[in-house]
Formats: C-alpha cells, sequence, structure tokens
C-alpha cells in the first residue's frame, strides 16, 4: 500500500497520522522528493478518472491560464499533473485494485474496517 502526496501538505500529514494510529503500514511516496511519472498515473487512470483526480481548487490550478485550461482532455492533464505535481488531489492511496484520493478520517476507516 502507497500513500502518495507532499510531505508538507497538511491533509497528507493528516492521512499519514490517521495510518500510523490505527496500525495501517504504508508506504509513503512524496511527488516532489521521489518524482511522479506517466506510469504512476496510468495506473491510478485504471481506477479514477483524470477528472476525479485534478484538483481544480488548487492555487497551481487557479494560477494556468485560461487556454491551458479551455484545451484540458486526458493526455494534457497527465502532462499538467506531471509538470505540476500540486495539481493532483493529495492524498493518493493506492492499496491493491483500490485508489482513495483526498482524506477522510470516516472513509479510511470503512476501507480499511476500523
Amino acid at each position: 500500500m502507497i500513500l502518495y502526496g507532499i510531505k508538507n501538505c497538511d491533509t497528507v500529514r493528516k492521512a499519514r497520522r490517521w495510518c500510523e494510529a490505527n496500525d495501517i503500514k504504508v508506504t509513503f511516496h512524496d511527488f516532489r522528493a521521489d518524482g511522479l511519472d506517466e506510469t504512476i498515473l496510468n495506473q491510478w487512470l485504471t481506477l479514477v478518472t483524470w477528472e476525479d483526480l485534478l484538483n481544480k481548487r488548487s492555487t497551481t490550478w487557479r494560477n494556468l491560464d485560461d487556454l491551458r485550461k479551455d484545451q484540458l482532455d486526458a493526455n494534457n492533464a497527465i502532462a499538467l499533473m506531471i509538470d505540476n505535481p500540486t495539481l493532483i488531489k493529495r492524498p493518493v492511496l493506492i492499496d491493491n485494485s483500490h485508489c482513495i484520493l483526498g482524506f477522510k478520517a470516516d472513509i479510511y476507516a470503512t476501507h480499511f474496517g476500523k
């Protein structure tokens, strides 16, 4: 099980603390320190849509020019997320054939039977 995110993201920190407090073993993969490539994104996209993965509430999204936003499709979105990992909803938890985007304690508790 891998938890993807950015170590200084508050939501990622909450998810990591929740996993630790509930004895859930996860490997943490920091987008910035450990990198992110198209292979990883394509694995996620077998489980979730690029529309769900893309964080349109982020500062990075708001700072993109309108032309890039207007011409968005799956290929452009993947390229944007590789170039700007902060465009990805965080954290991304990959557990076997499940992908959970973001962190909500009740969703994690249900998923892990806690």
